[in-house]
């Protein structure tokens, strides 16, 4: 049965002793047995081909355009910076920081 990471680590330690026993790969896995999740979550996902980190996906919004818009206004929040000019400082930020939000609600795992 072919495994995410995300349901990796949702399973107890049995769980994953018991999917450990039976991978084909078992150098990977080796001493399964007496290894911890923390250490054994790794070495499974190793021996499974699985991509050790979480993968997030936006949906619903254009996400290259926002980030398109944050590396201009980063551009201005340096600008500002330069010239030490706070009232676009602060502008500038919050829009950056508004922008990151707007991501950050429609990621989903």
């Amino acid at each position: 049965m072919a495994y995410t990471f995300h349901e990796l680590k949702g399973k107890t330690i049995q769980e994953l002793r018991d999917i450990a026993k039976g991978v084909e790969n078992q150098e990977a896995v080796q001493g399964y047995s007496q290894l911890n999740k923390e250490h054994l979550l790794p070495a499974l996902c190793k021996a499974l081909g699985i991509d050790t980190h979480e993968h997030h996906h936006v949906t619903g919004i254009d996400k290259p355009a926002i980030k398109a818009r944050m590396r201009e206004l980063k551009k201005q929040r340096d600008a500002a910076l330069e010239q030490h000019d706070g009232d676009t400082l602060k502008s500038v930020r919050r829009q950056i920081h508004s922008l990151n939000r707007q991501i950050r609600a429609h990621v989903t795992p």
